[in-house]
């Protein structure tokens, strides 16, 4: 049995049942819709924090995203030692008694539920997509580059675009090669951490709005401000609504 598509199977069910769409659960969780999506066709394990959120709030227990044991198998279970050591020793007993043929097949078992337990470790990650190349210095002609760089990070957060961080100048909050979340808001207020366009180049800044136009300020102080004046349009691209250093793949 996939017990990914069985527990995604599960979310599908129960949200179905509490009438929530993928898009007014997702919001419930503060994640996407594309992450429901992905749960429930069995392409990523929800895991165990986004389950008991899920139970609270289909009001369903834990033991109900998993498949029922049938009594032998219980019994069998059980049955098994929970000392690790043990454990290994008792299947050590086990395979020295076995055939040569079925030996083999204990070890291609092995290997790949060893490749299936690296994978959900994986999955506990989240993955986004760095489009944009920001500048926290001297600017860069993000429209220049639409390719995207996949990286992950443990937790889902919600925004509109991810771009990478480049330069000293908005150190120590954002490191040079750290991935800033911009989320499309719109003006917010001043003082806030902004993703502005300027001159056909972007930058990561503090922004304030003033009668003549945008001052852009790094909280590095060896940075002076920029002043974008309104005649050369300067366009506010989103609020910075995070910030992270990716994991390694």
């Amino acid at each position: 049995m996939d017990l990914k598509k069985y527990i995604g199977n599960q979310i599908k069910t129960f949200r179905k049942s509490a009438g929530f769409t993928q898009d007014e659960l997702a919001k419930r969780l503060n994640t996407t819709k594309q992450t429901i999506s992905r749960y429930e066709k069995g392409e990523r394990k929800a895991n165990q924090d986004m389950l008991f959120k899920l139970c609270d709030i289909f009001n369903v227990s834990i033991d109900d995203f998993f498949p029922v044991l049938s009594k032998n198998a219980v019994e069998s279970t059980n049955s098994i030692p929970d000392d690790p050591d043990l454990l290994t020793q008792q299947i050590t007993d086990k395979v020295v008694q076995l055939t040569t043929q079925n030996k083999k097949i204990v070890l291609r078992t092995s290997e790949e539920l060893l490749e299936s337990q690296e994978r959900e470790v994986d999955e506990e990650r989240f993955e986004y997509h760095v489009f944009e190349k920001l500048s926290a210095g001297t600017g860069y002609g993000y429209a220049e580059d639409r390719n995207y760089d996949t990286v992950y990070f443990e937790k889902d957060i919600t925004h509109d675009l991810a771009s990478w961080v480049y330069g000293d100048s908005m150190e120590p909050d954002f490191a040079d090669g750290s991935v800033a979340l911009i989320k499309d808001t719109g003006w917010d207020y001043d003082g806030a951490i902004y993703a502005v366009d300027w001159d056909g180049q972007s930058y990561i800044k503090k922004v304030y709005k003033e009668k003549d136009g945008l001052r852009l300020v790094s909280l590095n102080d060896k940075y002076d401000d920029k002043f974008a004046r309104w005649e050369e349009d300067p366009r506010i691209i989103g609020k910075v609504v995070g910030n992270f250093m990716p994991t390694e793949n």
